[in-house]
């Protein structure tokens, strides 16, 4: 039996972790400092397409789907008129929706029950960790419980214990950023209203007058609503003086109302250096923290779990070497500060604070008004999407495109460190088959007999390698627009790592610099 991996943080991306290191038969610990699963308010609720493909491989997706809020449609509006709608492509029926609003308590215990039934999983909750130390041979994390203090040794540990990270701190590891004075009331509000399940956001609104508000549809008629609120704002006084009541009013009408929860937060933009410390790695929120305008922040906590996991797994199978763990930082760190730069140029735009910046918002709303192409200029949230991992070690380059690309929207072109299309296959969709080996997509006859010889001889270490035939004018085909036969070499991620015409006698290298070897 393998050591376990130690996980502080029992939250989404911390489960997830755990949940996708059983999959590939790693057991691991998971420590909780709360002695009981709270759920309590939405917090996170935009569940990305490519995130739920995560959450599939770990059994959640279709609960998510099934109670959850599919929409497809945001609406940017400046005071009554509406300026700007993204219209999200639409999907197939047996596809994943393009965003899913779902209040993160709910994914919360999804996970838990998941959880609960996996074997390689222990969930210890109230189990707060107070210090760890780490050497070649292991972890060991000091907790303090109701029974008194205790040592849980393992492999290696996550710290996912979010913005006040314990572990962050006892790796030394600093967190540098900002923070934005104005403060954000947010609210769930269980009301029937007559708004469409879209995303609505409205920029000085007269009922938040110089400020903005936004609105999500969430299962069971609950309504999350934000209002940014002044730096002095004060809960308890807009409870008292019904000032809160008024501005929910300004928004259900006359409807009756029922308030689920309420509370007033923060923006913080940061991120932590370094994201590893021997044995120790951070992930999700104990990592990075950015705004919630365009849904990045629990998203790519998520997609931070998965990099993680299917990596820890590798060494600990055996199926790699231990330098396969450094491209960890080596690309989600890259992802963070990307985020960051969009999120931060949101905030900006949302809560200006330079008189510079007051102006360029107030000028390019006013233009936008009798200016249809100042409309693009207007910035409420990119909606969030993986990260390109084109500069990463672990992709055998290919074409001339290099980091993500800065203008939001820009299409995917399926190059290596790109996350593969969907697509259909076998009565199922091409990114159900990723999450446990290396797949090798096989455009071609030939390609499918040189995919073979590579997948014997890299699963003689016992790697597993999938090989799958297609046809180069197929829907999976055309989608990685082919042309000619070739392999295409999928990590346990989705991500393309590389892409290589026939004849391609460097086919066993790309799988081996993907697994992180030279």
């Amino acid at each position: 039996m393998h050591a376990p991996v130690v996980i502080a943080g029992g939250g989404p991306v911390g489960m997830t972790t755990a949940l996708l290191l059983a999959r590939h038969g790693v057991p691991s610990v998971v420590l909780e400092a709360e002695p009981l699963a709270t759920r309590v308010g939405s917090k996170a609720i935009c569940f990305q397409r490519d995130v739920l493909d995560v959450l599939d491989r770990v059994g959640v997706a279709q609960q998510a789907v099934a109670e959850g809020v599919t929409w497809r449609t945001g609406r940017t509006f400046y005071r009554d008129l509406e300026l700007k709608v993204v219209e999200l492509p639409s999907t197939g029926p047996e596809a994943l929706p393009p965003f899913v609003n779902l209040s993160q308590s709910a994914l919360e215990g999804y996970l838990m029950d998941r959880v609960d039934a996996e074997p390689l999983v222990d969930l210890r909750m109230g189990c707060r960790l107070v210090g760890l130390s780490s050497d070649d041979g292991g972890v060991a994390a000091t907790v303090h419980t109701d029974e008194g203090s205790a040592q849980v040794e393992g492999a290696w540990l996550v710290g996912a214990d979010g913005a006040r990270s314990t572990v962050r701190q006892a790796i030394g590891a600093s967190f540098e950023g900002e923070t934005w004075d104005d403060q954000f009331l947010i609210a769930d509000i269980e009301a029937d209203l007559p708004f469409p399940a879209e995303r609505r956001f409205h920029f000085d609104p007269e009922w938040n007058p110089g400020r903005q508000v936004l609105v999500h549809q969430q299962p069971r008629s609950i309504w999350r609503i934000d209002w940014q609120v002044p730096a002095d704002f004060s809960l308890e006084e807009a409870r008292s003086s019904g000032e809160l009541d008024r501005r929910i009013r300004q928004i259900v009408g006359n409807a009756p109302y029922r308030i689920d929860w309420v509370s007033v937060y923060r923006f913080h933009q940061r991120i932590a250096d370094p994201w590893r410390r021997d044995r120790v790695f951070l992930a999700g929120d104990a990592a990075h923290l950015m705004s919630p305008f365009g849904a990045r922040g629990l998203n790519s906590g998520i997609q931070d779990a998965e990099n993680l996991a299917w990596k820890l797994a590798f060494v600990e199978r055996g199926w790699a070497g231990p330098d396969l763990l450094d491209s960890y930082a080596a690309e989600r760190i890259p992802a963070a500060r990307e985020n960051l730069r969009v999120t931060g140029d949101t905030m900006r735009f949302i809560a200006p604070r330079a008189e510079e910046e007051r102006r360029h918002r107030v000028d390019t709303l006013d233009r936008a008004v009798d200016d249809p192409s100042a409309r693009a200029s207007i910035d409420s949230g990119v909606l969030a999407e993986p990260f390109w991992y084109v500069d990463s070690p672990l992709t055998t380059p290919a074409g001339d495109l290099g980091g993500f690309p800065v203008d939001a929207g820009v299409p995917r072109p399926p190059v290596p460190g790109v996350l593969c299309p969907d697509g259909p296959v076998g009565g199922g969709r091409l990114r159900e088959r990723f999450g446990d080996g290396i797949v090798l997509l096989a455009f071609g006859e030939d390609a499918e007999a040189v995919a073979a010889r590579c997948g014997a001889e890299v699963g003689a270490t016992g790697v597993g390698v999938t090989t799958l035939r297609f046809e180069p004018r197929s829907t999976v085909g055309r989608a990685l627009e082919v042309v000619g036969d070739c392999v295409v070499v999928i990590r346990p991620d989705g991500h393309i790592a590389a892409r290589l015409l026939l004849p391609c006698m460097g086919l066993v290298d790309a799988v081996r610099r993907c697994l992180g070897h030279p």
